[in-house]
């Protein structure tokens, strides 16, 4: 009995070295047919793009909802915590976006502290045309700035109002 399992094992084994035999012979003249490369692949490769629009792709470790725009708008904090600020001095914006700005401030303000704030957003002279943004607001991050004393804070909008100096009416205009 093992005689007759060993010649059948015999004979798969005869067979498959045949085949491997034939798919040997089989590739290596089709690889002698393929003389010349084609002409797709000796092309110059693409060096990538330089530059990449900001507007198509996001900042890898970007997590805010908005984008937002580095400018450096007049702002005032008018209440922290519904108490209404003594000293109202003049602050800028570091950035702003449609749901929250972020400035340096004098002052350390908890986070979680709502506040009301005022940005100028146009300023025209005699106060004519210009156009203030009030919002209510919390404070998301406070940080040590850069500068000695102040603080970044990061407040997000609760509630904002739009305050617009019409322009003199024509009666008061020279002429």
């Amino acid at each position: 009995m093992r005689t007759a399992r060993n010649s059948k094992i015999m004979h798969r084994s005869d067979t498959s070295r045949a085949e491997s035999a034939a798919t040997k012979e089989l590739s290596a003249r089709s690889s002698s047919a393929v003389v010349d490369a084609p002409s797709w692949t000796a092309r110059a490769k693409p060096n990538g793009i330089s530059t990449v629009p900001t507007h198509s792709v996001r900042p890898g470790e970007e997590r805010r909802a908005y984008t937002r725009a580095k400018l450096s708008l007049p702002l005032r904090v008018k209440r922290i915590a519904g108490q209404k600020e003594q000293k109202q001095q003049v602050l800028r914006t570091t950035n702003i976006s449609s749901s929250g700005v972020l400035f340096l401030c004098p002052r350390f303000i908890e986070p979680g502290t709502p506040i009301e704030i005022e940005v100028c957003l146009v300023n025209r002279p005699l106060g004519r045309g210009s156009v203030k943004m009030r919002t209510q607001a919390h404070v998301v991050r406070a940080e040590p700035a850069s500068r000695s004393g102040w603080h970044a804070l990061a407040v997000c909008f609760d509630d904002i109002t739009f305050q617009r100096e019409e322009p003199l009416p024509s009666r008061f205009q020279p002429q």
